[in-house]
């Protein structure tokens, strides 16, 4: 790619001084345009804008996943910002954001509503809502409770119920070595073995299906980003409170959660599901959601996993490209 940048440096030294006075197309892991905290309740989260909208290009906000983790998954994808704002934010008790960790806050209501006060903070009117993992629930909460502000919804890597995920990681676990297989099981068992079994087992599993050995190492600039913007990073007392102590046992808070109910009270029409190819939300249970949700479509990212953010930015930038691309022009055509 370093002759298309040289190729861009010729052609703005050709252009006028006006022209080249412009902000650059943005970039992967860029710096913010701008930084805010946004009161919310029960403290202020971080958010960061990159890009301008107009009314024929609403905004994306990108949900990131967890409970716990941060905004940097979606680092890799701030290109989108050369035709529109794209809105990072952590989470409260997250990355940058404020960390009362009181327990009280962690509730899914309260992170729906977290979100919807950005969006006021802001003065957005409508938005296209990009929730992965975790951040997919939140998404189709909002987007079942403020349609009139959603653009789009795109449940990605997409968790939006306990029971289908744990059965679906279940099923997966049925897919690796048999050695591996057992003591995935017998790490979950009431009397489980030691962390010189379970630690390698589930590093097993997680090479599967989310984050996949082979992809190239993360950029300087990623590793530079991270130093700068991870904050507090990710919140295990978080995770752990509301999901549990691993991929495959929900004790949390979010252990009867089921949002599949929501799937018939929105615009199906205007609903993406987008999930790896080897990813953790398991293949078979999307395409069931699909299925409940008249109208929605289903992206598969070649080679990904539930990272697939991260290790297939590229892929999956051209696929929210295109979707929200589609859907501008269907809003501005009413």
């Amino acid at each position: 790619m370093k002759w298309i940048a040289g190729l861009f440096a010729a052609l703005l030294l050709a252009m006028p001084l006006a022209a080249q006075d412009l902000p650059q197309t943005p970039a992967a892991w860029a710096e913010a345009d701008r930084e805010l905290m946004v009161p919310v309740e029960g403290g202020r989260v971080w958010v960061r804008v990159n890009g301008v909208s107009d009314d024929a290009h609403p905004p994306a906000v990108m949900i990131h996943g967890g409970p716990g983790g941060t905004h940097l998954a979606f680092g890799g994808l701030l290109g989108l910002a050369d035709e529109r704002a794209v809105i990072l934010y952590d989470q409260l008790d997250s990355g940058m954001s404020d960390h009362p960790n009181d327990p009280a806050n962690w509730r899914v209501e309260r992170f729906v509503a977290e979100l919807e006060a950005i969006r006021q903070a802001l003065g957005v009117e409508r938005w296209h809502v990009i929730g992965h993992s975790w951040g997919a629930a939140i998404a189709l909460e909002y987007a079942a409770a403020y349609p009139q502000h959603t653009a789009s919804t795109v449940l990605a890597g997409t968790y939006i119920s306990t029971p289908h995920w744990i059965m679906g990681t279940n099923l997966l676990i049925r897919d690796l070595p048999d050695a591996v297989q057992a003591d995935l099981l017998a790490c979950e068992s009431a009397t489980p073995p030691g962390p010189e079994v379970c630690d390698p087992a589930t590093a097993q599993f997680y090479r599967a299906y989310n984050g996949r050995p082979g992809n190239p190492p993360f950029p300087a600039v990623a590793r530079a980003y991270r130093q700068r913007y991870d904050g507090q990073g990710f919140n295990p007392d978080l995770y752990n409170a509301m999901w549990g102590p691993s991929e495959f046992r929900a004790s949390g808070s979010l252990r009867d959660y089921d949002g599949t109910g929501l799937l018939s009270r929105v615009d199906g029409s205007r609903v993406l599901f987008m999930v790896g190819q080897y990813d953790e939300a398991q293949l078979d249970q999307v395409r069931d959601f699909v299925t409940l949700t008249s109208g929605a479509e289903l992206a598969v990212i070649p080679g990904g996993s539930h990272s697939s953010p991260t290790e297939r930015p590229l892929e999956t930038e051209a696929l929210l490209r295109g979707w929200m691309r589609r859907h501008d022009e269907r809003t501005a055509g009413q």
